[in-house]
């Protein structure tokens, strides 16, 4: 499957931010932990929705299943400025109760819908994936055809994204770990 560049970039921070979830200092599971502070504090993680949307995304871990599979497909090869209607996709995933209440309010928002699909996608992505993106491509297709070049390039682009994560988490008022 072909991503986005949208959902290229956003894939691998989606990742990073459920493994910087995953375990405390002392190498401790503290995911489920972690997860329900984010889920308490999401409608005040809405200003976030635009610049740092995985960072908020990660609250629906867990509670999303998907029934047309396809259709996840689809969206993730959209950029941004291509996306549906939310209400064209709504009846293909299925929220647990307690992420129904945080779609609430999401949709809220002014750019709501697109923080949703995003979740959405990225959601479908890293459990299809098993947490493991491979740049543009799904795993159905052959890795070897990846050049030296294109890893490189990705990995450059994570330090970047990564810089810029911290950058603005600072702004924010958070400090820099």
């Amino acid at each position: 499957m072909m991503l986005s560049s949208y959902f290229e970039d956003l894939t691998k921070a989606y990742q990073a931010e459920l493994e910087d979830l995953q375990s405390d200092s002392e190498g401790k599971n503290v995911l489920a932990a972690r997860l329900k502070t984010k889920r308490a504090q999401f409608a005040a993680m809405m200003p976030m929705i635009d610049m740092a949307p995985e960072m908020v995304a990660v609250s629906f871990h867990g509670g999303i299943s998907f029934s047309n599979a396809h259709a996840m497909v689809m969206l993730a090869s959209y950029e941004p400025d291509e996306f549906p209607s939310w209400y064209e996709y709504a009846d293909m995933v299925q929220f647990a109760p307690w992420a129904e209440k945080l779609v609430e309010i999401a949709l809220q928002e002014p750019a709501g819908e697109r923080f949703l699909i995003t979740s959405v996608c990225l959601e479908y992505l890293y459990e299809k994936n098993k947490g493991h993106y491979h740049g543009k491509y799904a795993p159905e297709i052959d890795e070897t055809d990846d050049s030296v070049d294109e890893v490189e390039r990705d990995e450059d682009r994570e330090g970047d994204l990564e810089a810029e994560g911290a950058d603005w988490l600072a702004e924010q008022g958070f400090d820099r770990h």
